[in-house]
């Protein structure tokens, strides 16, 4: 199959038309990929904070039709439109019957880039290829656990849903499962990507009464009112963690870091009030640790929570969120700020790194 690929971090993508793709095993599932967004999580794997450990197909947030299907997938069927979720919840391991589906035992896909046995499905010249946090949706075709493909309906526009996959559920997964923002609340987003855009509308959806933000970005600060702002800061010249406490008149009841930056964790947890939340969104490089006054945090009953991919069971998380767009509630058209063919990977890459637009989602059939 044609796809776009990183054969080593610090690399540009090659696009090459030679990945040979096993078919689909018992449980499994071959989809294929329609449209595909570009996450900071690939680009991580590409600038080397998060190196792959081999050549790789990346892309996360996918969304396709499905292929073929493995023995004992009854729920799906070829043709079926579906939305492609990085963790497959298994629904069965300790985590996923407490309901803390980021911990699920299939979560693990996301750093290995493998099946649970090790394969990956993916191989070229006879080597193994690995699957971009388990999902490899920068090829034509993506072969997944079942539990990872959604079905949805028919006419869903799926140049616009695969954006769930990954920076929907996961901005709004960590406000409704992580942090339960609750109506009339107040909030902190740092980092107005599109994790951090979708944080800001889970809190206006949620019923927050003020939704601060900050990004040191002039055109996502400018548009941020439009998906649920109510006050815009500029980290270069504002004061994050005094102008949060001004603005609620103590501190905010939840902070989020949307970027993965140790800075941004600790201004959160200090622009909180008493009794606040900061919520850990984006995935900092590994080096960075956080710095906690133990006495003081335990005096004042702070709390400091991780969430990966918004705590979310795709199998709920995304009929859910696409009702809420259904509904006119969820903007997913405008979170999309590009749109480029496949071989343009590496200059949506580029303007990620120029802090450009919000989402680009790849053509990758055309």
């Amino acid at each position: 199959m044609r796809a776009a690929l990183l054969e080593a971090a610090l690399q540009p993508l090659s696009l090459v038309d030679d990945i040979e793709i096993a078919d689909p095993g018992a449980g499994e599932v071959l989809v294929r990929v329609a449209h595909c967004g570009v996450c900071h999580s690939d680009y991580s794997n590409v600038n080397g904070t998060f190196p792959p450990s081999g050549p790789i197909v990346l892309g996360h947030e996918a969304a396709g039709t499905v292929e073929a299907i493995g023995a004992g997938v009854t729920h799906l069927a070829p043709g079926d439109k579906v939305v492609l979720t990085p963790i497959a919840t298994c629904g069965r391991c300790y985590s996923c019957v407490r309901g803390e589906f980021g911990t699920c035992v299939n979560a693990a896909a996301i750093m290995t880039g493998t099946f649970a046995d090790g394969a990956t499905g993916l191989s070229r010249n006879g080597s193994a290829v690995l699957r971009g946090l388990g999902v490899g949706g920068f090829g034509e075709l993506a072969l997944v656990d079942a539990a990872a493909a959604v079905k949805v309906a028919d006419d869903t526009p799926l140049d616009i849903a695969c954006v769930i996959g990954c920076a929907v559920q996961t901005g709004v997964g960590a406000v409704f499962n992580a942090a339960k923002v609750e109506p009339g609340a107040t909030v902190l987003v740092m980092g107005l990507g599109g994790v951090g855009i979708a944080i800001v509308q889970g809190a206006r959806i949620a019923g927050a009464s003020r939704i601060i933000v900050s990004d040191p970005v002039r055109e996502r600060r400018e548009g941020a009112a439009h998906f649920g702002a109510t006050d815009v800061l500029d980290p270069g010249s504002d004061d994050v963690v005094a102008a949060s406490h001004a603005l609620t008149g103590g501190g905010v009841d939840y902070a989020f870091d949307a970027v993965g930056h140790h800075a941004l964790v600790e201004a959160g947890m200090w622009a909180c009030r008493a009794g606040g939340t900061t919520v850990l969104v984006g995935a900092a490089p590994i080096d960075h640790t956080v710095s906690v006054p133990a006495v003081l945090f335990m005096a004042s009953e702070r709390k400091l929570i991780g969430t990966l991919l918004g705590g979310s069971n795709g199998q709920r998380e995304i009929p859910r969120l696409l009702g809420l767009w259904r509904a006119g509630r969820l903007d997913l058209e405008g979170m999309i700020t590009a749109r480029r063919p496949l071989r343009e990977a590496n200059e949506a890459f580029a303007d990620m790194a120029a802090g450009r637009g919000l989402r680009t989602v790849l053509d990758v059939a055309g």
